[in-house]
């Protein structure tokens, strides 16, 4: 039986994200190894699933789906070929998928597939999806009535031998690059269709160097589980990143993602440990950021050493750092932070962010 229906589409969190890659068994290794994720469950020939191969990975509440297709003419063989490696779905949970649905296709949303009911031994799961920006869709999931380990179809895989967490633990939010002038037009489907509102904007003078400037507008849930920022190019002197990235991508996309940690120190020091590698930062950027930012718990000899960046707002403070791109392509990144209260997103940080990502485009030549 379908809730009732209310003004706003009642989600309850991320889902899944589902990267639509050219290997997937090699992309999984990669994320058990370097970012500590656990193998959970797998869906494939083995499975009887023909057209292609899946693997589930988990880290306290984060869930990422690597999937590649096993034919050089499926959709994601096209998809991967286009764009890369790269987000196909953000996944959000749900009470009732069907009603989600059709609250958003009421509303102006096109479909990317009905409600569909999907059973096992471990129970029913009912799934919709609508599309998004570019080639990117929004599933709804309704799982309450399943104890699977992700979808029916998909075999839990026992212990993982490699995995060690890192201490990631939540999706804090997804950031998604847009064209210019496209902006305004995703904010308000996201406003109109899902019930969501403007969280922050930030001009071109907020977010902007001598060379390089944006705009970027985030639209939220009212509760905080979802924050979606949305990223478009503004006029500058050079190649913005977003630019860069719409180049790579052949078109609109997530960007990065950014995952919550309780201790980021222990955590981007074990990342690190790991190989990842991280954009840098000027040094004199410390001594600015102390008068700025004042007292915190971590030494500012650890945020130093590692490259993590710091910001104040009216709620608290918050710490965050920013991985190169993890594809040869300069497009898919993370961002790890750390809030102690703060709501923000390091507004503080953006010319030092943006000088940063303006070296590494120089030394790829898109500058």
């Amino acid at each position: 039986m379908s809730l009732p229906r209310t003004d706003d589409i009642p989600i309850k969190g991320y889902d899944a994200i589902e990267f639509w890659v050219g290997n997937a068994k090699q992309a999984a290794y990669f994320y058990r190894r370097a970012f500590g994720f656990e193998l959970v469950g797998y869906a494939g020939p083995e499975t009887g699933v023909r057209d292609r191969a899946s693997y589930v990975l988990e880290q306290r509440s984060v869930r990422f789906v690597l999937t590649t297709a096993l034919d050089p003419g499926h959709e994601i063989t096209h998809h991967q070929s286009l764009h890369g490696d790269g987000v196909r779905d953000v996944a959000f949970r749900v009470s009732d998928a069907e009603d989600a649905y059709d609250i958003a296709m009421s509303r102006g949303a096109s479909s990317h597939h009905e409600p569909q009911v999907l059973e096992d031994e471990h129970g029913k799961i009912v799934r919709s999806a609508i599309k998004a920006y570019g080639d990117t869709i929004h599933s709804f999931v309704q799982r309450d009535d399943y104890a699977g380990v992700y979808l029916p179809g998909y075999q839990a895989t026992g212990p993982d031998p490699i995995a060690e967490p890192t201490g990631l633990s939540a999706i804090d939010h997804v950031v998604c690059n847009v064209e210019e002038g496209a902006m305004d037009e995703w904010a308000q489907f996201y406003a109109r269709t899902l019930g969501f509102s403007e969280f922050r904007h930030f001009s071109d003078e907020d977010i902007s160097t001598e060379y390089t400037a944006l705009m970027s507008k985030v639209l939220w849930d009212g509760n905080g589980r979802i924050k979606l920022p949305i990223n478009e190019p503004a006029a500058g002197r050079k190649k913005s990143q977003i630019e860069e990235y719409l180049d790579f991508y052949k078109g609109p996309g997530v960007q990065h993602l950014a995952i919550s940690t309780g201790d980021i120190i222990q955590t981007v020091r074990e990342l690190r440990s790991r190989g990842l590698s991280f954009l840098d930062v000027a040094r004199e950027y410390y001594e600015d950021a102390r008068q700025r930012v004042g007292e915190i718990d971590e030494t500012w000899a650890d945020l130093a050493e590692l490259g993590i960046l710091v910001d104040r707002d009216d709620e608290g403070y918050l710490l965050q750092i920013f991985s190169e791109p993890v594809e040869d392509r300069p497009t898919v990144f993370f961002e790890i932070i750390q809030r102690h209260g703060a709501t923000g997103f390091g507004l503080g940080n953006f010319k030092a962010l943006f000088e940063s990502i303006e070296r590494a485009q120089a030394r790829r030549g898109n500058l």
